[in-house]
């Protein structure tokens, strides 16, 4: 059964020792000292124009060797990586385990691809669930519609009802003193939408444009606000105007109104929403199925998997999260106040995925690995050219934005195993 590796030393973690010394060094040294002069100011000379003996007098020369790591900590790493002929799988630890006049020594820790067993990928049986239209599901979907379509108009007589919407001002008090946030005026209220506090709405039914009304609610014990947490209050409550829904029917009018291509009856919007919800479901179904069928060839797998790969997939879906917020005009900070969370919190919920997606991605490289699947640059190419123009991108751009052709081969590669698990699985 597949596994998260913890704190045990495995075989592909690794431990390399790079050394710069010598004459790179001292250029590292003295590069370091050329960006450090220019902001500094000592008394006697112009700003950027301080001698190096005299820098080193007033700071010391151990204050160049950290920006001088910096200038040498890439070669560094490339020269682990060419001595060692190691192809990490996440960004490498590195410590900094001496430093001196005579050189900097890294050690970089290295996590390479964890070996993978898998006992059974074919034969599994797993099945695609079959999809179905029901008449309740369309006829659901067309009233939904025709909601979605119907007009509003002001109620001129009678009272409000259930399903109206009332235009009201209104004010909260708490022991006879208004509290922040309870005021509003002309507000629409849609009866029975269950927008408001338990009990408001229902209290509004039967009321005539212009009356007045006082409404006694108990604020719910989980509500946010401290001070109202489970607390009696009174909404002083004016109905100004009494709105209702007229249901549309399908008429010429309504359908020059949802100028649906071809769709000019009853009859054929009820096969066009028919035809829209089968696809929604057979993305869906496709979707159950590739899952399920990913879930029971992991259950045959047997892996290590190193918690540095799961922490950086954990990092890339809070990325991911982090843009869908921002889509939506909520950053990440402002969504850990409103669900009083923090950044672990959210790191710990996304945890499961993480891992989950590293193990289907080693797992999915092995049996391309075992099958002996390639994609071809050529095939590649050919792919991204297709892609771009769909996009109306030109290609060099699509490329830069996918992460290059050699991410383009990677993805065609995954889902030809995948294609290639639902014909060896049926």
């Amino acid at each position: 059964m597949a596994k998260k590796e913890t704190n045990k030393k495995v075989e592909n973690k690794k431990d390399v020792v790079i050394k710069i010394e010598g004459q790179d060094w001292i250029d590292a040294v003295d590069a370091a000292f050329e960006e450090k002069r220019k902001d500094v100011t000592v008394s006697g000379f112009r700003k950027g124009k301080v001698p190096r003996n005299i820098y080193e007098k007033n700071f010391g020369k151990e204050s160049l060797y950290m920006a001088a790591v910096d200038n040498v900590v890439q070669v560094a790493y490339v020269k682990a990586l060419e001595e060692s002929k190691l192809v990490p799988v996440v960004q490498p630890k590195v410590d900094i385990t001496n430093i001196s006049d005579e050189g900097v020594e890294f050690t970089f820790t290295i996590i390479t691809k964890p070996s993978v067993e898998i006992k059974k990928y074919k034969g599994l049986k797993v099945k695609k669930d079959k999809v179905e239209v029901t008449q309740e599901e369309i006829d659901h979907e067309m009233a939904h519609l025709l909601e979605r379509y119907g007009e509003v108009r002001v109620k001129e007589k009678g009272k409000l009802e259930n399903g109206n919407i009332a235009v009201i001002d209104f004010e909260g008090f708490k022991d006879g003193v208004a509290f922040d946030g309870g005021k509003g005026e002309n507000y629409e209220l849609e009866i029975g939408s269950n927008t408001f506090i338990p009990g408001f709405e229902e209290q509004l039914v039967g009321m005539k444009n212009g009356e007045e009304r006082d409404i006694n609610v108990t604020f719910p014990e989980e509500y946010p606000a401290e001070n109202l947490k489970g607390a009696p209050v009174v909404f002083k409550v004016k109905l100004n105007e009494i709105k209702e829904k007229v249901q549309r029917e399908f008429d010429e009018e309504l359908f020059e109104d949802l100028a649906m291509e071809g769709v000019n009856s009853k009859e054929e919007l009820e096969k066009e929403i028919k035809a829209n919800i089968e696809a929604q479901k057979e993305v869906d179904a496709e979707n159950r199925y590739v899952d399920s069928l990913l879930d029971a060839v992991a259950k045959n797998v047997e892996v290590d998997i190193p918690e540095e790969m799961v922490d950086e997939e954990v990092e890339r879906l809070l990325g991911r999260y982090s843009q869908q917020l921002q889509m939506q005009g909520v950053s990440l900070d402002l969504y850990y106040q409103l669900t009083r969370t923090t950044e672990a919190d959210l790191k710990a919920q996304l945890e499961k995925e993480g891992y989950k997606n590293v193990l289907y991605r080693l797992m999915l490289e092995e049996i391309a690995n075992l099958e002996k699947m390639e994609v071809s640059e050529e095939e590649a190419n050919k792919q991204a050219d297709e892609l771009a123009e769909k996009y109306n991108m030109a290609k060099d751009e699509f490329l830069k934005a996918f992460g290059g052709i050699e991410m383009i081969q990677y993805d065609m590669e995954i889902r030809k195993v995948v294609d290639f698990l639902k014909e060896e699985n049926k």
